[in-house]
């Protein structure tokens, strides 16, 4: 009975040798200093898997149970972390309980074309231009979207990041952020909403974007819309028709470029474009699938940030002649 009762001492202690040993072993990263990105909600599971989706090569079995079983699990706090290589387990769950975020961030603002997009995070100090050289098909290849247009897909927020991450580490988050805005929404969406597809509620949203003066007005703006689809009437919005003009437009939009056809004038075409606009905000995008109960067909600008909304034909030149015109 002794015997077996040394075994069993020998062998807790080894294993709390061994627990002890991996506690204090550094991580072994991918690269000298790693970002790790923890979103608000997230479970320990999911936070398992961010360590090691960040670079962390870790059992994610053992990191999740040393999470569970300090106690200190629920205390985690959402954020952006710089992992290095003194990053042990033990250090790790300090950081993340007392939320020692990184303190570089940039800043994706709603309206914004990919084109912007890239110009900032080309400017964030201390991001590492990882994608600059790629092409955009390159690029959402290495997002594991390809053949997506980048157009739309990146979320409008500040996303903070470690010294010596790269800009596609960031493109990765605001990616994922985007994919789960625009599921959450599309889970709310209205029954009599004209969007039959996620990515035409994300085309759709990137208009309301761009043609909302006062956030107020979003939902009316997306009910024109709805309707006009509803019903097979052209979209007839200027700011399709300057996306397609591309760096053509010089800031004053013509009659002759209304008349231009391209695959995003949809004054020359009907139903939606081909891709998002722009990258639209949560506000935009719940609006685009929850369009305000309206028969509008029309708007007009007041001067004011807000719209004049008609469902008519006449009664909209009559307000055109108004606000436009001062007639």
């Amino acid at each position: 009975m002794r015997f077996f009762l040394s075994i069993l001492v020998a062998v807790c202690l080894l294993s709390g040798l061994s627990a002890y040993w991996w506690l204090n072993q550094p991580l072994a990263l991918a690269a000298s200093t790693v970002d790790l990105s923890i979103e608000p909600g997230a479970t320990v599971r999911e936070i398992t898997q961010d360590v090691v989706d960040a670079g962390a090569n870790v059992n994610p079995s053992a990191m999740y149970w040393w999470f569970r079983l300090s106690g200190q699990a629920r205390k985690i706090k959402a954020g952006s972390y710089e992992l290095d290589s003194s990053t042990t387990p033990i250090s790790l769950l300090r950081k993340l309980v007392a939320g020692e975020e990184s303190l570089r961030r940039v800043t994706l603002v709603e309206g914004w074309t990919f084109k912007q997009v890239r110009l900032a995070l080309k400017n964030a100090e201390g991001l590492k231009g990882q994608t600059m050289d790629l092409a955009d098909d390159a690029l959402m290849r290495q997002l594991g979207k390809p053949g997506a247009s980048p157009e739309g897909q990146f979320f409008p927020d500040t996303y903070a990041f470690a010294k010596g991450s790269t800009d596609l580490a960031v493109l990765q988050r605001a990616s994922r952020a985007m994919d789960k805005k625009l599921a959450a929404v599309w889970a709310q969406r209205d029954k009599n909403a004209s969007s039959r597809t996620p990515m035409d509620a994300l085309i759709l949203a990137s208009i309301v974007e761009k043609e909302t003066g006062r956030a107020s007005d979003r939902a009316l703006v997306s009910a024109v819309f709805n309707n006009r689809l509803r019903i097979g009437m052209r979209l007839q919005t200027d700011p399709t028709v300057i996306f397609g003009l591309g760096d053509s437009f010089d800031g004053n939009l013509r009659r002759i470029d209304l008349q231009t056809d391209t695959p995003w004038n949809t004054y020359t075409r009907n139903g939606l474009p081909p891709t998002p606009i722009a990258i639209p905000g949560k506000a935009a995008l719940l609006a685009a699938v929850q369009p305000a109960k309206s028969n509008a067909l029309y708007f007009v600008a007041k001067g004011d940030g807000s719209s004049y909304f008609s469902a008519s034909l006449d009664e909209h030149n009559r307000a055109v002649n108004k606000y436009q015109r001062g007639q």
